[in-house]
């Protein structure tokens, strides 16, 4: 058997043997599952094997970018992603257009590294702009706000939903600097007619710093007109090459667990 398959194979009984057991656990700790406030002792938690290196992947997830190549990622038309990758990072190719994953995902928990230049020029939103999409829909908004230096609006600043909710803090470090999101996401419910049983929820950790709190996210992210949820499913996760003329920034070390 050609190992690569083998090794995918494994990876795919092992994710489906997990998100099994996530949802026996979610079952299991609902309140009518346990009316009595009683001891439960099933179902163990699987075993999750933490990184040597604090903020490199674990055990259990799925890496999208390790330094090496896009093979996790496509351009929005389907085409191979055409950003530049060297030096163990990927740098935002602007007349590429946007990335997406080749996976789709509901619910999750993303660490996601990124940098602006240190030669950064430009003001406001046309600063080292990008941003992280959940669901392919609802921005994290990636941005040089180093020391509230460059003035923009709040609800646009790096930490942000993006136009929709502000940052509890400002931990951004200057340009040439790497960055740290580790996000906490939970996707949106529909009902069969499409309205919305249950936001999304967003928990942002920016540099250790939380700056969204289970945050609601009010719909898909628009600039020009108030947000609004469409009925969808599973979706990519989405990286921003945004038009501005500043310099293009760059990601590393991006994995993500369902």
């Amino acid at each position: 058997m050609n190992p690569l398959f083998y090794s995918a194979g494994l990876l795919l009984l092992s994710t489906t043997i997990v998100h099994a057991q996530t949802a026996e656990i979610n079952k299991a700790n609902l309140p009518s599952s346990n009316p009595d406030n009683a001891e439960v002792y099933s179902p163990l938690p699987h075993v999750v094997v933490p990184a040597a290196t604090f903020g490199n992947a674990p055990s259990d997830a799925i890496v999208l970018f390790d330094g090496k190549n896009l093979d996790e990622w496509t351009s929005q038309d389907k085409s191979p992603a055409k950003w530049t990758v060297a030096n163990g990072i990927v740098t935002v190719n602007k007349s590429a257009g946007d990335i997406v994953t080749k996976r789709s995902f509901t619910s999750y928990q993303l660490h996601i590294e990124w940098r602006v230049p240190a030669d950064i020029t430009g003001s406001g939103q046309a600063r080292g702009n990008s941003g992280v999409f959940l669901s392919d829909r609802y921005e994290i908004q990636v941005l040089d706000v180093y020391n509230n230096e460059n003035k923009t609006y709040v609800n646009g600043m790096a930490g942000s939903v993006y136009r929709e909710s502000i940052p509890l803090a400002n931990p951004c470090k200057k340009p040439g600097e790497w960055n740290v999101y580790d996000i906490a996401y939970t996707a949106p419910e529909f009902n069969d007619d499409g309205t919305v049983k249950s936001p999304a929820r967003v928990t942002v950790f920016f540099n250790g710093v939380m700056v969204q709190n289970n945050t609601e996210i009010h719909g898909f992210t628009s600039t020009d007109k108030k947000h609004f949820y469409q009925k969808h499913g599973a979706a990519p996760l989405r990286l921003q090459a945004h038009g501005d003329k500043s310099a293009p920034i760059s990601y590393r070390n991006i994995w993500i667990r369902e």
